[in-house]
């Protein structure tokens, strides 16, 4: 429980830190969003105007608490281009990109486990050498690369899956998966090479130990015996390489939306950095670093439940 206390505060702080340097970072870049607003023709007397409008005359720790206060109610302010609320911006928005990250992240699960576990108890023979080359071969593919062949094989020439866009679940899953299937496909190839690589090393740790060497002698097939007494160690290794993938899927996330035409946080991002949006940024930013800290957190507290010694030092 004190360890658990403990983790709960630096997440808070970390948290806290994130959304200062965050709101920092947007607000000091170059260039005066009143005058991308007003335009090159504008008058010193209009963009300072302007800026007394927006409120950015005010000091900055002023404006960062106010800021602060509407994010914890959650409200992350408004457009400076549009004017629209920027949690109904990111709402609609969230969930596209949170459905790729985590069918991302459970198809590169079922693709790695095995091919991982294939390729260490087969890693003297020709079979286990060709898979892990391949999986070798998947960490230089970038996820928009596997995409756009994704695309011109199974969208174009078979013509069996959509080239891109979203349907939303409530209006039709059937579409909404078929939309979905290339795009985390991609995202599942690309992660899964670099969290078999992980397996592999885990899985061939654990045939080295001494009791998984007792459960064979006492009739445990090898598969068997993985699955009974390696799963463990395994799940532990490999819960650290899933959390630090985490922003790494958030990233392919962004690309691979691009390449597929999905109306998900990436798009909205990259659109507000065109527009110098600094609002809409600020809160899509603070919204995917939050992510990424959550996951972390949930990690360690995962680290917890399956590793009995950290419960004991705990205690």
């Amino acid at each position: 429980m004190k360890r658990l206390l403990i983790r709960l505060a630096w997440f808070a702080g970390s948290l806290l830190l994130a959304s200062l340097l965050i709101f920092a970072a947007t607000n000091w870049l170059p260039g005066d969003i009143a005058s991308v607003l007003l335009g090159t023709n504008a008058t010193p007397e209009a963009v300072a105007a302007k800026r007394v409008e927006l409120g950015l005359d005010r000091p900055f720790l002023v404006r960062y608490l106010e800021w602060l206060g509407g994010v914890v109610s959650g409200d992350f302010g408004t457009s400076m281009i549009n004017g629209r609320s920027v949690t109904a911006t990111i709402a609609p928005r969230l969930e596209v990109s949170l459905w790729l990250v985590l069918f991302g992240t459970l198809g590169s699960l079922l693709l790695a486990l095995p091919v991982g576990t294939f390729a260490a108890v087969r890693r003297r023979h020709l079979d286990g050498f060709v898979v892990s080359a391949l999986s070798q071969i998947g960490l230089a593919v970038p996820a928009f690369w596997a995409g756009i062949w994704l695309v011109v094989l199974f969208a174009v020439r078979l013509q069996w899956l959509p080239a891109g866009g979203y349907v939303p679940y409530w209006e039709s899953p059937a579409q909404w998966a078929l939309h979905l299937i290339l795009p985390v496909t991609a995202l599942s190839i690309v992660q899964a090479s670099v969290i078999s690589r992980y397996v592999r090393t885990a899985v061939i740790d654990v045939l080295h130990t001494d009791y998984f060497r007792t459960a064979r002698a006492i009739g445990w097939g090898k598969v068997g015996a993985l699955w009974r007494h390696g799963l463990r160690n395994i799940s532990i290794s490999l819960l650290t390489v899933v959390g630090l993938q985490v922003a790494t899927l958030l990233v392919g996330a962004i690309i691979i939306e691009q390449v597929f035409a999905l109306p998900g946080l990436g798009s909205r991002l990259l659109l507000a950095v065109t527009q110098r949006d600094l609002v809409v940024v600020q809160g899509i930013v603070l919204v995917l670093v939050w992510a990424v800290l959550l996951i972390n957190f949930l990690v360690d507290v995962a680290y917890q439940m399956l590793d009995p010694r950290l419960k004991r030092e705990a205690t």
